[in-house]
């Protein structure tokens, strides 16, 4: 790169908000509505520790505590994620008082999702989820559009909040929905394929709402979104061709605290991770956007094609028609992508604050990918009696942490910046993916908790 990274003095989003007038992130002292939010959160758990507290064990109860003061302090740092959880919760509230309409919330009957119009067909975990896929699918179409029309692109935004308020809904729902097949049957809805894509999907797009409001642009949704609609479709053809949406109970090594910490702090990195490639392939498109060789984008085109392969890879032994199609259309897009750079980088941000947003969404996923392998590890020794056991899980997250290692320490020692560093991430999208999905698929071991 050859501009300097901060023009102004400010940082890159205080910079980019300057610009539009967007100050609506800048964070101050709580408010009101902060300390109101907090109060009702403290009030709900209070309730719940006073009504399911004989149900609860030690850890549990201190994650509720520990979850309240954390929900609080997110929903300052962000504020529109306070109307998100707002709105979900009162939604599964609505949900699950439908299950249980004469308020014994010990007992429920799960037939009145077939009944019950509004479970039917917009707030049980399976309709809500549906509602998620269809709004993120929208929203990506919407983005794309968006290069043309700035209205198009505001229906992105709100098409994808639509869909995370849906899917944050599905996921709380569906807690409750296990608990009402049976005590024993009830968990956090984080412990298989189905549940963990669906919680991929939610984090990747959460994190780059955050990131869209921060740096006060639109134009990286179509990219960011065609990875979450890529989990989409997977999940949607995983969901209905192997039932995966029915809630099992879990497997007596699944049956921990740790669980509850370890996932969600796994696929924050995830999530982050994936969202660092799109915001690198962007990168080279703008870098490359008034180039008319195309020898320099054989890479981009090579990785961005063997990512559309991914899942015609994992999906089946057999190459079906539903796959060759899916590669075929991904392929498409990606070559579409590139034949129209020129349009494309016109509207996307800066350079810099393109490598910024990679920066920071890798630095993000590190730090929390770092404490969900330490936790993992924990959990290991509490359930198999070691830390670690070179199970190919273990191997594959260890080679994850130490490509994105490499990465801050190439940047932050040695200056790594511009195109090599958006290629390093999108190629490490790659190792994510495979670490994520194709050990479980390919390779037996402890953490198998999905197979095709």
């Amino acid at each position: 790169m050859t501009e300097s990274v901060v023009r102004s003095g400010l940082p890159l989003w205080d910079e980019a908000m300057s610009a539009t007038g967007d100050r609506r992130l800048l964070r101050g002292r709580p408010d009101w509505t902060d300390i109101g939010f907090f109060i009702a959160l403290v009030a709900g758990a209070a309730y719940v520790l006073g009504t399911y507290g004989q149900y609860m064990d030690y850890y549990e109860k201190l994650i509720l505590v520990c979850a309240v003061g954390l929900f609080s302090w997110m929903a300052w740092l962000w504020r529109p994620l306070r109307t998100v959880m707002i709105a979900s919760g009162l939604t599964a509230l609505l949900a699950i008082w439908l299950y249980s309409p004469t308020g014994a919330l010990l007992q429920g009957d799960l037939s009145r999702s077939e009944t019950t119009f509004l479970l039917k067909y917009l707030i049980s975990s399976q309709s809500a989820i549906l509602w998620m896929c269809a709004l993120f699918v929208l929203a990506t179409v919407s983005y794309w559009i968006g290069f043309v029309s700035d209205t198009a692109a505001w229906v992105g935004s709100f098409l994808t909040w639509g869909a995370v308020y849906a899917g944050v809904t599905g996921l709380l729902v569906r807690w409750r929905e296990g608990h009402l097949l049976g005590p024993d049957i009830g968990h956090i809805p984080v412990s298989n394929l189905y549940e963990v894509f669906v919680l991929f999907c939610l984090i990747t797009a959460l994190f780059y709402l955050y990131y869209e409001r921060r740096y006060a642009t639109r134009a990286l949704g179509g990219f960011v979104l065609l990875v979450v609609s890529s989990a989409v479709v997977f999940l949607l053809w995983y969901s209905f061709t192997r039932d995966a949406y029915q809630i099992q109970p879990l497997v007596p090594a699944l049956k921990s605290w740790w669980m509850k910490l370890h996932v969600p702090a796994n696929f924050i990195g995830y999530g982050t991770f994936s969202l660092a490639a799109m915001v690198g392939f962007a990168y080279l498109v703008k870098e490359h956007g008034q180039t008319r060789s195309w020898r320099q984008l054989t890479p981009v085109f090579v990785l961005g094609a063997v990512l559309c392969a991914e899942p015609l890879i994992f999906g089946s032994k057999e190459v079906s028609a539903t796959w060759m199609l899916y590669f075929g259309l991904g392929a498409l897009i990606v070559g579409s992508i590139l034949a129209m750079r020129g349009p494309i980088a016109q509207r996307l941000p800066s350079l810099e604050i393109l490598d910024d947003i990679m920066y920071r969404a890798i630095a993000v996923g590190f730090a929390f990918f770092t404490v969900a392998t330490i936790l993992g590890a924990l959990w290991a020794a509490d359930a198999w009696g070691t830390y670690w056991q070179w199970d190919p899980k273990e191997t594959w997250a260890l080679i994850v942490w130490l490509n994105y290692a490499a990465w801050l320490h190439m940047r932050l020692m040695k200056g790594l910046r511009g195109t090599m560093a958006a290629y390093w991430a999108l190629g490490g999208l790659l190792v994510t993916s495979f670490a994520f999905l194709g050990v479980n698929m390919f390779l037996s071991g402890l953490h198998s908790y999905g197979e095709l």
